[in-house]
């Protein structure tokens, strides 16, 4: 997996827009096979998805111990996207409904702007650089795998229970940050290397800024893809 001594990642540079068509093009795929994909049982599938998805994290971490990195600083599972890929993987094994609002809500709206605006400090071809952005993928392609071809669909109450589970997780967050000096889910400070937080104004008025973001694009999530954002007529629930 190599060391530390790679290539410092660009943002908006080759190997960014490399990841960014990567994700165009898997969901053009699903789209376009998703009629092919709802025909045969793929349960084997999602678990291998889930399996290499988990392999991947544990890889990463193995990485970070391995190069003296690991650190309670900056290393738990704590980040908005980390919480996301391990409710996407139980929601591989599971299918559970209450899941999948969490990840299509958060995992959606965190992954992609993390590929947006990468905080990452390693590019390809490093291990780091596959890490970052498989798994944010992988979130993406979770979400909307069960959206069109499981039949699952965003409810309006899924909103309220996202924002939720994201407001009880503040405090546990905050808590962490203080005791052990860290920024997760950019509580403390925003990336260094600039994001969508710039806009939202200066610390700590961008964490209330971020509330009305994240449901304005939950609302947007949740109108784009209430009918499984194909206007086919959902198979799991009762959308309201």
């Amino acid at each position: 997996m190599g060391d530390t001594n790679e290539a410092a990642f660009v943002m908006f540079s080759t190997a960014h827009f490399a990841s960014i068509i990567v994700l165009f093009l898997s969901l053009l795929l699903l789209l376009i096979f998703r009629k092919l994909l709802q025909s045969r049982k793929l349960h084997w599938i999602e678990r291998i998805f889930a399996l290499t998805l988990l392999l991947m994290e544990i890889l990463y971490h193995l990485w970070l111990i391995r190069i003296g990195r690991w650190s309670l600083i900056d290393s738990l599972p704590l980040e908005l996207c980390s919480v996301s890929l391990i409710m996407a993987i139980l929601l591989l094994c599971t299918g559970n409904k209450h899941i999948y609002d969490f990840v299509f809500y958060a995992g959606i709206g965190g992954a992609i702007q993390a590929i947006a605006t990468p905080d990452l400090d390693l590019s390809f071809p490093h291990f780091r650089y596959f890490h970052f952005f498989y798994t944010h993928i992988g979130i993406v392609i979770t979400a909307l795998y069960f959206t069109w071809v499981k039949g699952y669909a965003p409810t309006f109450k899924g909103i309220i229970k996202t924002l939720v589970i994201l407001n009880i997780l503040l405090p546990l967050i905050f808590t962490v940050n203080y005791f052990f000096n860290g920024n997760y889910m950019f509580l403390k400070e925003k990336p260094v290397n600039g994001s969508l937080l710039d806009f939202l104004g200066p610390y700590p008025w961008y964490i209330l800024s971020l509330e009305a973001v994240a449901l304005v694009i939950f609302i947007i999530l949740w109108l784009l893809f209430r009918n499984n954002g194909l206007g086919e007529r959902k198979r799991m629930g009762r959308n309201i």
